[in-house]
């Protein structure tokens, strides 16, 4: 089982990091990435933990680690060691334990006003040097203080050390909130969670000076480990769920359902509806919901229909109430929603079932479940659905999804593929990156895998940059048809040689696939570089085990191969003739 599919073992990564390591390292596909670690107190067993937890997710880091309580000077003096670097991620590893001019008991004021000023200046200096390195930067805040000399009042005098820890914290929290490219990794809630007492262990720090106790280093390392796989798009995007005993108690084909439990009037009863409320939220961040349960449709759908069902019918994009196993229902429900099985989390009360969907889907996310007071925190801690960053096209995706149902559906209606496509009334529209856009635009660059033909990722940084950039042509797309707008689905990035231009980047949305939006785009493209007397263009395709789809894709418009290496690597030239056709003809085009 997947380390991350059962609640963490500190003891067990701890104790066994060198075979993990080994055994996880062997994993195909890997991506490599370099993380800066810089130190406010000891980071060694961080480190290790970390690595666990990012080669769990998929990613191979390198490590770069300044010196011990330096994070500071290694920042805001670098002697170069770090830019040499050149890293991913940067993690600044702080605590309360970095807070240097603490307030004094019955302190006046203004004193204490400016030794909060300082402080605030001081990390936010280390903040803005990291990101000058050009890459997302993940910050700790402040657990706070282990001690109250004035007991309570210290968390509401302005003398307080826990009022000044918590000041300190929120201005860290609008820092990040206000700064691309930085992202805040909650060590406060942390310490909540597991405890003061438990968290923050002043053994570990008098002998070793680690900020929090040792087996709870790997609880901190999933937390930075699930912000960084969440910004490489490794998220996870839906969830397919059991109805009885799972969504509600009992069996409603037996019980009926006026027998089921859930509501207010029992103990077990609110555990189930305050799960389904929380579905409802991960529904709100754009994670999509289907039902996978043995059952008739007609009981499920009864279910659903009681009044205190916080989820109805009309919540889930697949309703899959049937007795077909559930894995190939599991597979049914990807190839509908043209996403990969890998993006779903399943979620069942029965170890039978769970086991069934590890062994034939083993790419699926299968968590294990206790009782049902423990199914949100099976899945909250574990991090599938981690948020990095909310756009407008999250909050809509399961509609978004839903219109594609509607579109599928249509299709069945006619018996050209062409008239289909004509019949959407589809409008496309084409700009270059601009800042209205970047975030939409970064965020669909780092979580696309399957029409993604160099498989390259940009930081909003560097996104940002390419605006400037007269050397490099920028395009992104969006997709408008009779059932709604689809959003920003799609980006290119090519780079002006003379009379050449690479494509070094070249994305889209599954939720467009087949809908002509790439030939459209490759129109733009062909129109811009005509613009800047660009006669050949350069394509390069680099495999992945997601992107295989997309091997051909360069000769399918066009393109000429012209080498692949042993790894697969292909690279493709075209000349751009003087009487171009536009291979797009079933959209109107809007160019903004």
């Amino acid at each position: 089982m997947n380390i991350l599919d059962r609640p963490l073992d500190p003891s067990y990564i701890l104790q066994k990091k060198r075979s993990l390591k080994r055994q996880l390292s062997a994993a195909p596909g890997l991506v490599p990435k370099k993380i800066a670690l810089l130190s406010g107190s000891t980071i060694g067993e961080i480190k290790n933990s970390l690595e666990i937890l990012l080669l769990a997710n998929g990613i191979q880091p390198t490590f770069w680690e300044g010196e011990y309580s330096r994070f500071y000077e290694d920042l805001v003096y670098d002697n170069g060691a770090l830019k040499e670097f050149a890293p991913d991620f940067v993690y600044i590893h702080i605590s309360q334990r970095n807070i240097r001019q603490w307030p004094l008991a019955g302190e006046e004021e203004a004193s204490v006003e400016a030794k909060l000023a300082a402080e605030i200046g001081h990390f936010t200096r280390a903040a803005q040097a990291a990101l000058a390195l050009g890459c997302p930067v993940i910050l700790n805040n402040f657990d706070l203080p282990v001690w109250r000399a004035m007991g309570n009042k210290e968390g509401t005098d302005i003398s307080g050390r826990v009022y000044f820890a918590r000041r300190l914290n929120l201005a860290l929290a609008e820092l990040a909130r206000t700064t691309p490219n930085l992202y805040l990794n909650d060590l406060c809630y942390l310490q909540a969670r597991y405890g003061m007492e438990a968290f923050s262990d002043q053994t570990a720090w008098y002998a070793y000076k680690y900020c929090c106790a040792i087996d709870c280093i790997p609880y901190l390392a999933q937390s930075v480990a699930n912000i960084i796989k969440s910004l490489l798009g490794r998220n996870k995007k839906a969830l397919a769920l059991d109805l009885d005993n799972t969504l509600w108690g009992g069996v409603v084909g037996d019980d009926g359902p006026e027998g089921i439990v859930m509501g207010s009037e029992s103990p077990t009863g609110m555990a189930y509806s305050e799960f389904q409320e929380y579905l409802k939220q991960l529904a709100r961040v754009g994670v999509l919901l289907n039902v996978d349960s043995k059952n008739e449709a007609a009981n499920a759908e009864a279910g659903l229909d009681r009044p205190d069902c916080l989820l109805k019918k009309e919540d889930f994009l697949c309703f899959k109430a049937n007795w077909e196993p559930k894995d190939q229902n599991l597979a049914a429900m990807a190839k509908e929603l043209n996403i990969l099985p890998d993006s779903f989390v399943f979620v069942d009360d029965n170890p039978a079932e769970r086991e069934i969907v590890r062994r034939q889907l083993p790419m699926v996310a299968v968590p294990e479940l206790g009782a049902p007071e423990e199914y949100i925190a099976a899945l909250d801690r574990a991090g599938y659905f981690e948020v990095t960053t909310l756009s407008a096209d999250d909050k809509k995706r399961s509609e978004m999804y839903r219109q594609n149902a509607q579109r599928a559906q249509a299709e069945g209606s006619f018996e050209s593929y062409e008239d289909y496509l004509k019949s959407l009334e589809m409008t496309g529209e084409f700009g270059a990156f601009d800042p209205p856009h970047a975030e939409r635009i970064t965020q669909l660059i780092n979580k696309t895998n399957q029409f993604n033909l160099t498989t390259r990722r940009y930081t909003p940084a560097e996104v940002e940059a390419l605006m400037e950039d007269e050397s490099h042509i920028t395009l992104y797309g969006r997709l408008i048809d009779k059932f709604g707008d689809n959003g920003i689905t799609a980006a290119l990035i090519a780079c002006q040689e003379g009379e050449e231009a690479r494509i070094e980047l070249w994305i889209m949305s599954c939720r467009v696939f087949k809908r002509q939006l790439e030939y459209a785009m490759f129109d733009r493209l062909v129109e811009a570089c005509r613009q800047r007397g660009i006669k050949r263009l350069r394509g390069d395709y680099y495999p992945t085990a997601k992107n295989l789809l997309m091997k051909d894709f360069y000769a399918t418009i066009g393109f000429e191969k012209i080498a692949e290496d042993e790894a697969g690597n292909r690279e493709y030239l075209f000349e751009i003739p003087g009487d171009y056709q536009p291979k797009c003809g079933v959209m109107e085009i809007r160019l903004v």
